[in-house]
C-alpha cells in the first residue's frame, strides 16, 4: 500500500505519439508535453505514462531513433529531481528495452499491473491486446515480442530497419484520429470488458488506460471507474489524483 501526501498528485498521460505525422507537428507536440511535464512537476508524488510515447521505438545495441531531446531531457531532469516517472510499453513502443531505466531512470512496465494509492486501488495498463477479440493484434504482439523476432530485426542495419519501422506506422492512429462517436458503448468497449472481468475476481476503485485515444470517464460497476487517457494528438488531455478523486483534465498553453 502506497500513500501520498495530500498537498503532492499522481500524474497519467498516455499517446504522445512523437515522431508523426510530420517532424514539425511532433515537435510543437513535444514542446507542449514538455511545458505540461514543467507545469506538474511542482507537486507530483509520481508520473504514469502509459505508452506509445513515440509512434515507433527500436533500441538497438548501440543506436537509438534520431529525435525526441527535449522530451527525453526533461524525464531524466525530473527523475533527478526525485519524481518517480513510470513508463507503460505500448503497442508503439514496445521494442524499448533497457535504455529508458538506465539513462533516464524510469521504472518499465510490460504488463497490467495493481496499485494502491491513499486506500485507492487503481488497475493500470496501456490498454493494448486486452479484452475480447482483436486475434490477429494479439498473435503479432507475441510475435514482436518474441525474442528471436526482436533479434532478427535487430541486425537489420538501422537505416533500413528504422525506415521500413516508420512506413509501417503511418498506418497509425495519429493520420486517423479517434473521436468519441467512435466508441462503441459500454458493451461494446473492449478494455470496459475487461474492466469488468477483472472487477468480477477483485475490486479496483480506478481501471485507467491509453491505447484507445479517446477521454473517457463512466461508472462500471457500484463504485468503479472506467478512465481512458485519451491522448496529445486531438485531446491533450491526462488524468491526476489527489489522494482521493481522480479527474481527466485538457491541457491548455
Amino acid at each position: 500500500m502506497e500513500g501520498i501526501n495530500t498537498s503532492n498528485k499522481i500524474y497519467f498521460a498516455s499517446d504522445f505519439h512523437l515522431g508523426i505525422p510530420s517532424h514539425a507537428k511532433s515537435l510543437i507536440r513535444e514542446k507542449n508535453i514538455v511545458k505540461w511535464l514543467d507545469e506538474i512537476k511542482h507537486n507530483a508524488a509520481a508520473i504514469y505514462l502509459m505508452g506509445d510515447l513515440f509512434d515507433f521505438w527500436f533500441e538497438y545495441k548501440t543506436v537509438i531513433p534520431k529525435g525526441f531531446t527535449r522530451l527525453l531531457g526533461k524525464i531524466a531532469e525530473l527523475t533527478d529531481s526525485g519524481i518517480e516517472v513510470n513508463f507503460f510499453i505500448g503497442n508503439h513502443d514496445m521494442w524499448c528495452f533497457d535504455y529508458f531505466e538506465y539513462e533516464l531512470g524510469l521504472k518499465i512496465f510490460r504488463n497490467p499491473i495493481t496499485k494502491e494509492f491513499n486506500g485507492k486501488k487503481f488497475y493500470l495498463a496501456h490498454g493494448d491486446g486486452l479484452g475480447p477479440k482483436d486475434y490477429k493484434y494479439k498473435f503479432l504482439k507475441k510475435v514482436f515480442r518474441n525474442p528471436i523476432c526482436q533479434w532478427l530485426f535487430g541486425i537489420i542495419p538501422p537505416q533500413i530497419g528504422i525506415g521500413l519501422a516508420l512506413h509501417w506506422s503511418g498506418t497509425s492512429r495519429a493520420t486517423n484520429p479517434v473521436t468519441i462517436a467512435d466508441t462503441y458503448g459500454e458493451d461494446g468497449e473492449w478494455l470496459i470488458i475487461h474492466s469488468k472481468e477483472v472487477l468480477a475476481k477483485e475490486h479496483h476503485d480506478f481501471f485507467v488506460y491509453g491505447h484507445r485515444h479517446i477521454p473517457l470517464d463512466l461508472k462500471i460497476g457500484d463504485n468503479s471507474r472506467y478512465i481512458n487517457l485519451g491522448d496529445w494528438i486531438i485531446h491533450f488531455t491526462y488524468a491526476v489524483f489527489d489522494g482521493e478523486n481522480l479527474e481527466l483534465k485538457t491541457f491548455s498553453e
